[in-house]
């Protein structure tokens, strides 16, 4: 087990974090567009309002309010549905808790001595999210933080004594007056890759190794057929990752990646215009583009509502239009104008990522924090068009935490791992 894991704790992960402010299940859809464009991993903590106002709540109870988390790929689901598409107005005023999926387990609150090993196996067990408390008096990562006593945080071992220090260690957390009262900090798993991969030299050999080597491909994946509609991928409850490939079957059985339905690109779009495309239109229609001069009888007028996009909301007011659909209006920036001839040109937004079974447990850990992305498709390491599986966040945080003794070294030079994560 390397060292890194055992010495530091939550608390040094929280430096610089924002407070969390909670987000309420009573909050309508398009707030919740809002809040979701500035959150991390696609997608924002629901919670349930405060049964009295002021209140000073356990840990226990703060723990049952939390509801669930809700993604873009939830609310563009959502919004794809028939009596949504007929009153946009109505379901961007919907409250949020008709659209999140209940998931209490999702996240977990955990004190600021919590030692990364144990909330490494937390999210393996699929949890999403850790709600730390801040603490007045952190100053940083030091040494001194990191000590630990029965896996408890121990801040002034150098000023107590020892008997100080194991009361110290076996007094509640809760009690400390370091701690501010009902101020938390949020950690996703995309929080844990990025210290990661900070710490790459404590983590040898296993950065080097190959995803495959490690075991780190998930086999499990989610897709649909390009031909068939896009509105299938909404059915298909992905999981996590929450993504959905979008293949072809090629003529050996194969599935050849065209692109993903996914909440990680689907992040910062026109949700009306997504919601839109994913209910009428082909998943490869979706993913690969359609242009506004594409003569096509499926692609009809719509109404959107201008307000929705980014930044443009403005008091949830504005005026309804008809226009012409185009793959640019979900962010998608297609060269191709049909899904004929040119298909292995396109590139842009829409474009999934992907690596070889062969690529470096450090690389795709890269591709997935310069991309901002949940996850990265594998294809075989001679054949592009092979999909093979998936990578997301809990099977890095499998890997990551292998006894290095199971892992054959590779004999890749660090020259060549860091030209394999520039490319």
């Amino acid at each position: 087990m390397a060292s890194v894991f055992l010495y530091h704790v939550v608390g040094d992960l929280t430096v610089g974090k924002p407070e969390l402010i909670e987000f309420s299940e009573t909050e309508t859809v398009e707030s919740a567009i809002r809040a979701i464009g500035e959150s991390t991993e696609c997608g924002i903590p629901v919670w349930k309002r405060r049964p009295h106002v002021g209140m000073i709540e356990s840990n226990e109870m703060r723990q049952q309010r939390f509801v669930g988390i809700l993604t873009s790929l939830d609310i563009i689901s959502f919004l794809a549905k028939t009596q949504c598409l007929e009153d946009q107005d109505k379901a961007m005023k919907t409250q949020v808790s008709d659209v999140v999926v209940p998931n209490n387990a999702l996240l977990k609150i955990v004190d600021p001595g919590t030692r990364l090993i144990d909330a490494l196996e937390m999210m393996k067990q699929d949890v999403r999210r850790l709600l730390v408390p801040k603490s007045k008096g952190w100053k940083g990562m030091s040494k001194r933080f990191s000590i630990l006593y029965n896996g408890k945080w121990l801040k002034n071992i150098e000023n107590g004594s020892s008997n100080n220090l194991i009361a110290s260690a076996n007094r509640p957390s809760s009690s400390s007056s370091t701690y501010m009262r009902d101020k938390f900090c949020c950690l996703s798993r995309e929080d844990i890759i990025r210290f990661l991969i900070g710490c790459l030299g404590a983590l040898a050999p296993l950065p080097l190794s190959s995803i495959s080597l490690l075991g780190a491909i998930n086999l499990n994946y989610s897709f649909v057929e390009a031909s068939h509609p896009a509105l299938e991928a909404s059915q298909k409850n992905p999981g996590d990752p929450r993504a959905v490939a979008v293949v072809e079957i090629t003529p050996e059985g194969h599935h050849k990646i065209l692109g993903e339905i996914s909440a990680s690109k689907l992040w910062k779009c026109d949700y009306l215009a997504a919601a839109w495309a994913l209910a009428n239109l082909s998943a490869g229609q979706f993913v690969m583009g359609v242009e506004d001069n594409v003569s096509s009888r499926s692609l009809l007028d719509y109404s959107v509502n201008s307000p929705v996009q980014g930044d443009k909301i403005a008091n949830g007011v504005g005026s309804t239009r008809p226009r012409k659909f185009s793959s640019r209006s979900i962010g998608f920036n297609p060269v191709s104008p049909s899904l004929g001839v040119g298909r292995s040109m396109y590139r842009g937004r829409s474009a999934p990522l992907t690596c070889k079974t062969t690529s470096s447990l450090a690389a795709v850990m890269a591709q997935m924090l310069s991309h901002r992305a949940t996850n990265v498709w594998v294809t075989e390491d001679e054949n592009d068009d092979v999909l093979v599986g998936v990578v997301g966040y809990a099977d890095i945080l499998v890997a990551v935490t292998k006894q290095p003794a199971a892992v054959i070294p590779t004999n890749q030079s660090i020259t060549e791992l860091a030209s394999e994560i520039q490319s």
